[in-house]
């Protein structure tokens, strides 16, 4: 039996940043680390592709949502998807629609400077921690903690802009610990994709909020069953069951585990994405997903299974997880799945790889 994690010697271990009272993250951080944000900004100037295309598909994005006006509710009330879909939808649409915008506008203002995306980034974050006190019925917790990381991830990114008023700023900062981090938190124990949302949505919350000591909770579950989520041959037991939409479990299981390490990773220097017990990793379970998103009439798990679609308008999936795993693992198979549909951008129902294309992630630094 072999248990890997390779960490970077440059970064301070997180029990002595804990131990010394120092702040272990820098912000802007978590999902998009200054050097990242450094680095996309310099491929633009330089005119390079595929970053070019991509940062005029985010500032299309971010135009369209300069006129928007929010959707805050009060009560984030969610029914079963199974037992009320259409409900289910349009109560979703709510915070997916807000949360996209602002995520745009606030990535939109780090890359350009432009004071209008952050105000309007703003806007939304201020609307929801002014309005939505709570969640509930049967997926509020889930629901919330898949599409609010769009929130968390654009306040993030827009923590530093002077035009954020200091009440407005604690009241938001109020959400993400006592709603959002609540509904995260409330499901994170679970054993399927709703822990991985869990685990992921309150690493982003703990970043934001500089809470070390539930960090390193979070770090510690996603440790303790990643290998009771991925078998020996790459599938996912809780995923694969799910008869015809198994293939889009794995994904919607993969996506937030892999962005809770790449969070991992940018806080506390720990690379989740190398651990490895008897043959069976992250890698294994990537490879899987891609083999039969490829070669769906081999899928043993239930006959013609769903598959992501490029035709899928602007969520096609696993494209954007791929697209940004390759930075990790450098497997020339995923960039060939991807490169004929670069820019890829995800801005549907919940948001973990959401700009891929624009902006890449890389263990080790930028260069």
């Amino acid at each position: 039996m072999i248990l890997r994690s390779l960490k970077t010697s440059f970064l301070l271990p997180l029990f002595l940043l804990c131990a010394t009272g120092l702040s272990a993250q820098q912000h802007p951080g978590g999902m998009h680390p200054k050097a990242q944000i450094d680095y996309v900004k310099e491929q633009v100037r330089l005119k390079k592709e595929p970053f070019l295309s991509a940062e005029k598909q985010l500032l299309s994005k971010a135009d369209e949502a300069l006129s928007a006006t929010h959707h805050a509710l009060a009560d984030f009330d969610i029914p079963g998807y199974y037992i009320k879909p259409k409900e289910h939808r349009e109560n979703s649409q709510s915070i997916q629609t807000d949360g996209f915008a602002a995520y745009s506008c606030a990535l939109a203002w780090q890359l350009t400077g432009k004071k209008k995306y952050a105000e309007k980034a703003l806007y939304f974050l201020n609307a929801w921690a002014a309005t939505n006190t709570t969640y509930s019925n049967y997926d509020g917790a889930l629901v919330l903690s898949y599409s609010g990381t769009s929130m968390v991830m654009a306040a993030e990114l827009a923590r530093d802009f002077k035009g954020w008023k200091k009440a407005d700023r604690e009241r938001f900062a109020g959400w993400v610990k006592n709603v959002y981090r609540k509904a995260t938190n409330e499901i994170r124990n679970r054993k399927n994709n709703w822990a991985d949302w869990g685990r992921f949505g309150s690493i982003l919350a703990d970043y934001y909020l500089d809470d070390q000591t539930d960090l390193a909770e979070n770090v510690r579950l996603i440790k303790s069953d990643l290998f009771e989520k991925i078998a020996a041959d790459g599938h996912m037991p809780e995923e694969v069951r799910r008869e015809k939409n198994g293939i889009w479990y794995t994904y919607f299981s993969l996506a937030p585990i892999t962005a809770a390490c790449w969070v991992t990773y940018n806080a506390t220097g720990e690379n989740l994405f190398a651990l490895e017990k008897e043959g069976r990793s992250i890698k294994k379970a990537l490879d899987y997903l891609l083999y039969y998103q490829q070669h769906p009439s081999e899928w043993k798990w239930f006959a013609n299974p769903n598959l992501g679609s490029p035709n899928s308008g602007t969520g096609f999936w696993p494209a954007n997880l791929l697209e940004s795993m390759y930075g990790i693992y450098k497997d020339a198979s995923y960039q060939n799945f991807t490169a004929p549909y670069r820019p890829i951008v995800y801005e549907k129902h919940h948001f973990a790889w959401t700009f891929p294309t624009l902006m890449p992630v890389a263990i080790g630094g930028y260069k």
